[in-house]
């Protein structure tokens, strides 16, 4: 008997082989079609991504000539997105949301250069929504259909309609897959402004807040920076297929906004890559001096957008723009690109020598900062690899996000490049609770000694001065450039304490000061840990605040256990596993529009001043206060 079990594990037959429904699949395999699910405190999460899938329908339309705006509402958990192209064609309705590769992208005629070609983005909306429902008004009549989790509920008869052309989806995601989801609004603010910039007299309505572009890039580039830190005037070239914005601040890195097709691609590509290095060379042939390429692009923040025929991206997201792409049959992407700047940014500073000459002294100044650190870099280089021998204040994971993902299982591995996260902790028993619980693919630790050092003032000179900054960024392999980033979370986990909070400050200045390009791209987080543990023999409730505390106490009644945690510390490897898994909470460190980082560091980090004594005594607020607050929100 047991010989003829064991022979049953091996059996390779036709009962083994499963054929999975398009739903079942994107719903087994979500991140092949999202990227990672997340709760929405990133960026990249899910849920943004369906609404996404969803807009980039709309703005086909309107390349296309059909459709001047986009009505967006979120009302709670329900998303609502309503076009006025022309609307899918009333037959199809039901397929062009449920039938994978249906579509009207195949025929580069009618979409030359669209952001979706595979026909699978709604799709995918469909099936992780709890409720998705479709109707097109096309020509006086109007077609709807339901779904649940991409099962058909409800196909509508046609009826007449007086409505405008177009299409209106409604959905709501899949809590079972986007567990304690939520929006934030900048990150929805940047998406649709981005959708803007790239389609110049678009209109976007989101919740009756307007967004608009008359001068695409330029527009963007001004909203990143602060006019007062530019040292030159937006540059702006257009040309056919290709748009470009250049500035310098004053700033420490490189910042770059990329696009594709309207596509924002986050990791950049081939496109970003030809610009970096076209830049460089228009730059030194312009000057006529071989300057170092990093001298050239120190301080910069620039902004590409491309269109091409059929882009091949590395993933369903989107967000890098893959190797192979030719320009339109024609030259590669590098040359593409390379030659629309020597002529046009060439041009450019030719015309503009008030411009040109602050480039150059730009320019000239990186390349003094560089040299003057060189000597001290070298040696704190040397410190650093000894250090990383043995290296105590780094446990390192599998995954991170600069390898290549190559290979059949290369959309599982950028998924797991996504989810690669480093936390950095204070003290040896919070990292202790950390390391014993983390994921050991995807989360690394790097273990603070004490309160860093507060940088504010200080030039990067302390960066390789101070032995645990050096140790950081090489951890994090930022030394180069933001381009080679080893984790895409950068998550600061502190004691929920005064202490704490001061190192919490104090590693967010020198993200700020040294690597402000790290909070713009929005890598960097704070993690929420509970204050409370509230439980009875048959419930353990979990609190992040005072209101979530009452509000369990009441739950379970009588008078249950509650337990005050004072550092992650106390709280054992087990408990800590459940908050750094999939259910984590950690809140994104955002930079709003006009914020001046330099301002903003100079009043919370610089020397105490009367006016921030006032702020923090307007402000004081007491723990009854608090839960005050939380009642008066529940009512």
């Amino acid at each position: 008997m047991a010989k003829e079990k064991d022979s049953n594990l091996f059996d390779y037959n036709e009962e083994s082989i499963r054929s999975l429904d398009w739903r079942e699949h994107i719903r087994l395999r979500p991140g092949m079609y999202i990227g990672k699910l997340g709760d929405g405190s990133s960026p990249d999460d899910g849920i943004y991504v369906l609404i996404k899938e969803v807009i980039d329908n709309c703005i086909d339309e309107h390349t296309m000539g059909y459709g001047k705006h986009v009505d967006i509402t979120i009302e709670g958990k329900t998303v609502t997105i309503r076009d006025y192209g022309r609307g899918i064609p009333l037959g199809k309705v039901v397929d062009v949301v449920s039938k994978i590769n249906t579509g009207a992208k195949y025929d580069s005629k009618a979409f030359q250069k669209s952001v979706g070609l595979n026909g699978v983005g709604t799709k995918a909306v469909n099936a992780l929504s709890t409720y998705f429902k479709v109707t097109a008004y096309r020509e006086g009549k109007e077609k709807t259909a339901e779904f649940e989790r991409g099962v058909l509920t409800k196909e509508h008869k046609e009826t007449k309609s007086s409505e405008e052309n177009g299409t209106r989806v409604e959905f709501i995601p899949d809590d079972t897959v986007f567990k304690n989801f939520h929006y934030i609004h900048e990150y929805l603010d940047g998406q649709l402004w981005n959708y803007c910039y790239l389609n110049a007299g678009l209109v976007i309505n989101l919740n009756g807040k307007k967004y608009v572009s008359k001068n695409g890039l330029l527009d963007l580039l001004q909203r990143k920076t602060n006019e007062d830190e530019l040292r030159y005037p937006v540059i702006h070239l257009k040309g056919e297929d290709i748009e470009v914005a250049i500035t310098h601040e004053n700033q420490y890195g490189e910042e770059y906004y990329s696009f594709v097709n309207g596509q924002y691609t986050t990791q950049g590509g081939t496109h970003l890559a030809a610009f970096r290095e076209g830049y460089v060379k228009t730059i030194r042939d312009f000057y006529k001096k071989d300057y170092d390429a990093a001298d050239i692009r120190a301080s910069i923040c620039a902004a590409v957008s491309v269109r091409v025929q059929e882009p091949v991206f590395e993933s369903q997201t989107k967000t890098k723009l893959g190797s192979q792409v030719v320009y339109d049959g024609g030259p590669t992407m590098r040359n593409f690109v390379a030659d629309f700047l020597s002529k046009e940014l060439d041009n450019f500073l030719h015309r503009n020598p008030t411009t040109a000459e602050s480039l150059k002294k730009r320019i000239e100044q990186s390349e003094r900062e560089r040299k003057e650190l060189a000597g001290i870099k070298k040696l704190a280089n040397e410190r650093a690899k000894k250090a990383n021998m043995h290296n105590r204040k780094l446990r390192d994971c599998r995954f991170h996000l600069n390898d290549e993902a190559t290979g059949k299982d290369k959309d599982n591995i950028i998924e797991k490049q996504k989810e690669s996260t480093i936390f950095i902790t204070e003290g040896d028993s919070a990292s202790g609770s950390i390391t014993k619980a983390r994921q050991v693919e995807t989360q690394a630790v790097f273990s603070l000694r004490g309160k860093p050092l507060n940088c504010f003032g200080l030039t990067k000179k302390v960066v390789y001065e101070n032995e645990e900054f050096n140790l950081l960024q090489h951890a994090l392999n930022i030394e180069e450039g933001y381009e080679g980033l080893r984790y895409n979370n950068i998550v600061i986990a502190t004691d929920a304490d005064v202490d704490g909070m001061h190192i919490r400050l104090l590693l967010m200045t020198f993200f700020l000061q040294f690597f402000p390009d790290l909070v713009k791209n929005q890598h960097v987080y704070i993690l929420e840990t509970p204050l409370f543990r509230v439980r009875n023999k048959q419930e353990t409730i979990y609190c992040y605040d005072e209101g979530e505390k009452q509000a369990a106490i009441k739950k379970l009644g009588g008078k249950p256990e509650i337990t005050r945690f004072k550092g992650l510390g106390e709280i054992s490897p087990d408990e800590f596993a459940r908050f750094i898994g999939p259910e984590m909470r950690k809140e994104p460190v955002i930079i709003e529009h006009g914020e001046h980082i330099q301002q903003l560091l100079e009043y919370y980090m610089g020397k105490n001043t009367q006016e921030r004594q006032e702020f923090i005594i307007d402000n004081l607020k007491v723990e009854l206060d608090l839960v005050e607050e939380e009642e008066e929100k529940k009512a």
